[in-house]
């Protein structure tokens, strides 16, 4: 589910040693609507967080890879975001972090005459998520089949995140925030030859942003 169509997935093969080398996880890509798409990239570290400072960066270093290589027919939008509080499960194990949360999960087949679940986590082994239903009973769904999954926004959520040792309160302050003003420190970058360290200019590079 990290990416849907042939061209998304070249891109995400494309980018995903770039985005390792910061010691990012990429966790979904989407191009989005048609007279000028959105290339939107969510991007993470391996225990979940992810600062302003590291998606500038991601932006920094996919903006002329993308430009080399020109995955994308015609003008488009690069966006570089946190997966958010209310975030979309894109990959096995992903589920087992949030037993216990609410999810709305869409599937590409009926599973018992039904393609869109919600309910909420109840556990996760060898590939199939078990979830209790709002609407009662319990449903066991195969990642396989899975086209969409995110979570809900609740008070519940919130306050895991805060028990994770975030602040929802300061994502929400941070995450609305531009880059005009985001210092890049790309000294370990420096160390292996790449990069000087400045500050993003929405002049010279795509519109980068941090998703809520």
């Amino acid at each position: 589910m990290r990416a849907q169509s042939e061209i998304e997935t070249r891109i995400l093969r494309m980018i995903e040693p770039t985005a390792a080398g910061l010691g990012l996880d990429v966790v979904r890509i989407r191009i989005m609507g048609s007279r000028t798409p959105i290339l939107q990239i969510m991007a993470e570290r391996p225990d979940g967080t992810v600062s302003v400072e590291d998606c500038a960066k991601l932006s920094r270093r996919l903006s002329p890879l993308l430009e080399e290589h020109d995955p994308i027919d015609g003008e488009y939008t690069l966006e570089v975001s946190s997966p958010g509080i209310d975030r979309p499960l894109t990959r096995p194990g992903d589920f087992a972090r949030w037993p216990g949360h609410e999810i709305r999960i869409e599937v590409g087949a009926p599973i018992d005459g039904r393609r869109r679940f919600h309910g909420h986590i109840a556990g996760e082994a060898d590939g199939v998520v078990t979830l209790n239903l709002k609407d009662g009973g319990t449903a066991s769904i195969a990642f396989r089949d899975m086209v969409k999954a995110q979570l809900a926004l609740t008070d519940a959520l919130i306050d895991a995140v805060k028990a994770q040792g975030l602040d929802a309160g300061e994502i929400d302050e941070d995450f609305e925030a531009g880059f005009d003003e985001v210092e890049v420190d790309d000294d370990s970058d420096d160390e292996r030859g790449i990069g000087d360290g400045a500050s993003i200019d929405p002049e010279d590079d795509p519109i980068s942003k941090v998703r809520e």
